[in-house]
């Protein structure tokens, strides 16, 4: 085990090769926000998942409010429990980002957006505290202008001391597009990823998914 002084130097040469140009951003946000993974890689391939460290704030809750909330949208509240796999105990300290399409079913990019560009602006992140909790406040997605794929939001798994990996998406019950043929691939990574939605007495729309951690994440302990 490092001492807490040679952690604190490694940092500091690690953020003088980010300035020289040696070690790519990406990798010093890991070591920055200190969420290397200690153990074997679980969660198998995931495409994409290493833009969960692009743009992430250095403080977070357990609630985050996206681009798009503010705006004439349909409005949307994500929300839930994160637990630990035995499905009771609830689970701290763990991040969960998720982004999503647009209303016309694009990625759109904010104007000068430099952080993950692929996953558009409408990206954000939660820590669970105590209670395991989370709330997105985001604006409802569109399926592809191709219509080739039910509307969906993207979540991707950070705990302390695991990589990151993703669960099933999000999507929507009352989809035409999520057909039975659909609803019978889904792996259930993090549990069932479909979700019914209601409207609020505000007229948002509100869904909730409770998250099981490694559950049907292959290599997981």
């Amino acid at each position: 085990m490092l001492s807490s002084k040679s952690k604190i130097m490694n940092r500091q040469k690690f953020i003088m090769a980010l300035a020289l140009g040696v070690v790519p951003a990406l990798a010093l946000a890991k070591r920055v926000f200190n969420l290397v993974a200690q153990g074997p890689v679980v969660g198998g391939g995931c495409d994409g998942c290493e833009l969960i460290y692009e743009g992430m704030p250095g403080k977070l809750s357990n609630a985050a409010y996206m681009p798009g909330w503010k705006t004439g949208e349909q409005k949307l509240i994500v929300q839930g429990t994160v637990y630990r796999k035995d499905k009771h105990t609830v689970a701290p300290n763990v991040i969960v980002y998720i982004y999503h399409t647009d209303s016309k079913g694009y990625y759109s990019q904010l104007a000068g957006q430099m952080d993950g560009k692929r996953h558009g602006r409408l990206r954000g992140w939660i820590k669970t505290g105590c209670d395991g909790k989370y709330t997105f406040y985001t604006t409802m997605p569109a399926a592809y202008p191709e219509r080739n794929n039910p509307a969906h939001i993207h979540p991707i798994i950070k705990e302390p001391g695991i990589n990151e990996y993703y669960i099933d998406e999000y999507r929507f019950d009352n989809d035409p597009l999520l057909t039975s043929a659909l609803r019978s691939k889904a792996e259930n990574r993090g549990g069932n990823g479909v979700v019914k939605l209601r409207k609020n007495a505000a007229g948002i729309l509100v869904c909730k998914r409770d998250i099981i951690l490694g559950q049907n994440i292959p290599n997981y302990a």
